[in-house]
């Protein structure tokens, strides 16, 4: 049984809670189980945000993680960085929005670290911030060796966003691929 947990982290508004409810619903429609569980502050918009995603070919037992289980972290605000990457498990994969979030030199040891200017690309190749949320899912699904078919999760995401911004939703997705295929790891 194939089981992959993933975290995203970001503040609130930056749409990582629509990317784990995505996830979780694409997982569910390839025929497997998806979960999210998420964890936001009162004040939500600009406030620490961390949406964990399960996936489970079978049957998932607990909806949790524990601290240093995550395969796979995607930060795109420092504060929730330095907040949730604990969790994820020595020798796991993070990639990082690199104009918001600086790893230490102890984190470049215990995780393996990209970097992918996610909010640049959304802004200045799609021209649409919000798209950030779209770019996390799919190169999230490609560093973790496509968890879900990249053509359920497209669906999936597809039919979570409304119809008049399908075409830079597409796009993004495409570009999240595209950048995960050539991002470099930090030394």
């Amino acid at each position: 049984m194939a089981k992959t947990l993933m975290r995203f982290t970001g503040v609130g508004g930056q749409g990582v809670l629509l990317a784990g409810s995505i996830f979780a619903a694409a997982k569910i429609n390839a025929g497997g189980n998806g979960l999210k569980t998420s964890t936001y502050t009162s004040q939500v918009r600009g406030g620490p945000t961390v949406v964990d995603i399960t996936l489970e070919d079978g049957d998932i037992l607990y909806p949790y993680a524990n601290d240093g289980e995550i395969d796979f972290m995607l930060s795109v605000a420092q504060v929730s960085y330095d907040q949730f990457k604990r969790g994820v498990k020595k020798g796991g994969i993070i990639v990082i929005e690199p104009n918001l979030v600086k790893p230490s030199a102890e984190d470049k040891k215990n995780w393996t670290i990209y970097e992918i200017p996610i909010i640049t690309i959304a802004k200045e190749e799609i021209g649409n911030v919000i798209t950030q949320s779209v770019l996390a899912l799919s190169i999230a699904n490609y560093m973790t060796n496509n968890t879900v078919d990249p053509e359920i999760l497209r669906s999936t995401m597809l039919s979570k966003v409304p119809k008049k911004v399908h075409d830079i939703n597409e796009k993004a997705f495409d570009l999240g691929i595209k950048y995960a295929k050539k991002a470099q790891k930090v030394a």
